[in-house]
């Protein structure tokens, strides 16, 4: 983010709790989901939500902000049922997999994806699934709710989202090149605590599942 972007800003300082949806079905049969893939958690999803809110619930949230794709939503949905005002932004969504989305994860799709970390990896961001976002299209829409989120009043707010776009994120927020995007692993419900202040952001917690 330029001087320009950071000024224009309300709040100086944030705390933000940032972390994937919960597990689906597809992603336990290895099925590609993405952006276009609009799929709900099941059981093994449902109790990562309940443990994550068992350990989190107390915290006083004063915002959610969701993808809008219900498997975020059902992800935050008992700090939903508490009455935490929420904010569903599509800039959110996951990355759109083209082609592949609703595809069995087979040999042809694992080569691909492998093809195109390993491009994404060297500064090759303009690859693609067939029919789908590169990365720097994918932060490209991801920079409008940054700055609605760092705009909003509240300094504690959760946010769920998606693995990939949470990569990009990621990255947007920390100020890395987005070819260090694998350098993040993510889990479901795994957690991402970062801190905001003076125009900064400050990774405190990567991937933590101990609520798990």
């Amino acid at each position: 983010m330029n001087e320009a972007q950071q000024s224009s800003f309300s709040v100086t300082r944030k705390t933000i709790y940032l972390v994937r949806h919960g597990e689906t079905e597809f992603n336990r049969l290895g099925i590609v989901q993405g952006s276009g893939v609009d799929s709900d958690l099941n059981d093994t999803g449902k109790e990562q939500a309940r443990r994550f809110h068992a350990r989190y619930g107390h915290l006083p949230f004063e915002r959610i902000y969701t993808s809008a794709l219900k498997r975020t939503h059902q992800s935050v949905n008992a700090f939903l049922d508490a009455g935490i005002p929420h904010t569903a932004l599509p800039e959110l969504n996951e990355i759109s997999w083209g082609n592949y989305e609703g595809m069995e994860s087979r040999s042809v799709w694992k080569q691909e994806y492998l093809d195109m970390v390993n491009n994404w990896k060297s500064g090759q961001l303009d690859y693609r699934i067939p029919g789908g976002e590169n990365p720097v299209e994918l932060q490209a829409r991801q920079k409008p709710a940054l700055e609605k989120i760092l705009s909003d009043k509240e300094e504690l707010v959760l946010i769920c989202m998606h693995g990939r776009a949470m990569k990009s994120f990621l990255c947007l927020m920390l100020g890395l090149p987005l070819s260090s995007m694998d350098d993040f692993t993510h889990h479901n419900l795994g957690l991402f605590l970062l801190e905001y202040d003076n125009s900064r952001f400050r990774l405190l917690k990567s991937n933590c599942t101990l609520h798990l």
